[in-house]
């Protein structure tokens, strides 16, 4: 199976968003990622519940949202997600991940855990049973723009055989930051399953959204 594209609403061009959509539909986009930043758990604001709700009405396509914010689990009702949805929560960020993972499922979601850079896999063992899906930061989170942490490139390695070795090879993999299309390659060869996009690739300046996600699309291949 080909690899995924969620492409990073954050780096989108909010004057001309309903085209962009249209344009992500007509491309077969799969996901639209879409970052919660509380500047608690991370040093920065972006979205909200609001502006998922507007996305739900306006698109048809399934929503990431990626919830850096701390203790999840207290505010998952804020947000509107259902069936064919991603929903991830860092594991640095409650101190109770499964019930986090556990109330996403609960609402017809779909249950992704995201892990830091610095983050040991070793931390999922416990939550395997209750994840759809694992997001690998490969920068650290807070701001787009950032280069590739390069030994996150052997954590994703690390992270299948993990998962793998444990029965889990339903769980996909997701990856977040600098994925260029250089690096794309690497993560995909790696073991990544679906690739946030920004500014390094989908949106890269000088180029269409076509013409960059045709080229996304076959570094994943």
């Amino acid at each position: 199976m080909n690899g995924k594209i969620a492409p990073s609403v954050m780096c989108v061009d909010f004057m001309n968003l309903p085209a962009t959509l249209d344009a992500f539909q007509k491309l077969s986009i799969e996901y639209l990622h879409v970052d919660i930043m509380d500047g608690c758990f991370v040093p920065n604001y972006t979205l909200g519940p609001d502006f998922c709700r507007a996305l739900k009405d306006a698109t048809p396509i399934p929503l990431d949202i990626h919830l850096m914010i701390t203790e999840p689990e207290r505010k998952l009702d804020w947000f509107p997600f259902g069936q064919g949805d991603y929903v991830s929560i860092h594991y640095e960020a409650t101190a109770h991940p499964i019930r986090a993972l556990q109330a996403i499922r609960r609402r017809g979601g779909k249950s992704m855990l995201a892990l830091n850079p610095a983050t040991p896999i070793q931390v999922l063992e416990t939550a395997l049973d209750d994840m759809d899906a694992l997001l690998l930061m490969t920068v650290n989170p807070g701001y787009a723009g950032q280069a590739l942490i390069p030994r996150t490139l052997d954590k994703i390695r690390a992270a299948r055989k993990f998962l793998d070795e444990r029965g889990a090879s339903h769980i996909e993999i997701e990856v977040d930051g600098n994925v260029s299309f250089e690096n794309a390659v690497k993560m995909r060869a790696a073991g990544a399953d679906i690739f946030v996009a920004g500014s390094s690739s989908v949106f890269k300046k000088g180029a269409s959204l076509e013409h960059n996600t045709a080229l996304l699309r076959q570094a994943i291949l």
